[in-house]
């Protein structure tokens, strides 16, 4: 069973998550949250395997929210998927760095939202892989030359690869068919990579692709 936690000011948005979510025989909806301390506090009560966050809410919002839960040891298996009105808004970016796993526009199909949130809580790939990269692309596109960081020497030739083609926003099973892998052989590369450095998931995996020059904007389709 994947419990979630809904956190967004609106009343009538956490009831149309809800009854979308409720009607899976996998997934349960534990608790809600109007703000980002109270979601806060209902994770450390709580522990549920994914919030569902708006980026925007009065006090604190989802983005510090995001930030709090990343930063807790205690809720490292807790998975943050951003929700927001447009999806290339700099306020997801930041989320993305603060260690949320993905992000959904919130007039998504209910199909996409429970698609998400089972990837999610499996911690597999992000969500949208597409326009989540595009997103991070976007904004680290926008530094001034990249920015080298020593966690990377840590890494051999093949996790090298292995991260390249997670900013590409392939699945484990793609990573494998593309280096002629087995997915178990994909995965553990995935997670010794997430490993050295120091990485909460894949989205912070994929930023620091970017944000290190190890990958472009536009490199995969070239």
């Amino acid at each position: 069973m994947i419990r979630v936690l809904l956190a967004d000011d609106q009343r009538l948005v956490r009831a149309g998550f809800r009854s979308i979510l409720e009607d899976e025989d996998d997934i349960e909806v534990v608790g809600e949250a109007g703000d980002g301390e109270a979601a806060v506090s209902a994770c450390r009560e709580l522990r549920p395997d994914v919030v569902l966050m708006d980026i925007r809410m009065p006090g604190t919002d989802g983005l510090e929210a995001s930030r709090v839960i990343a930063g807790d040891e205690r809720l490292a298996s807790v998975k943050v998927v951003i929700l927001t009105t447009f999806d290339l808004d700099d306020y997801v970016y930041g989320a993305l760095r603060a260690g949320a796993t993905g992000f959904l526009v919130k007039d998504t199909e209910p199909e996409e939202l429970l698609q998400a949130v089972r990837v999610a809580a499996r911690g597999d790939a992000l969500i949208s892989p597409s326009v989540t990269r595009r997103l991070i692309a976007e904004f680290a596109g926008r530094v001034k030359g990249p920015r080298p960081d020593p966690r990377l020497d840590a890494l051999t030739g093949r996790e090298r690869e292995v991260m390249q083609l997670v900013a590409g926003g392939l699945t484990n099973d793609e990573i494998a068919a593309r280096l002629v892998l087995s997915p178990s052989t994909a995965k553990t590369h995935v997670s010794r990579i997430m490993s050295k450095l120091g990485a909460r998931d894949r989205s912070q995996v994929v930023v620091l692709a970017y944000e290190s020059g190890m990958v472009s904007p536009g490199w995969l389709a070239q």
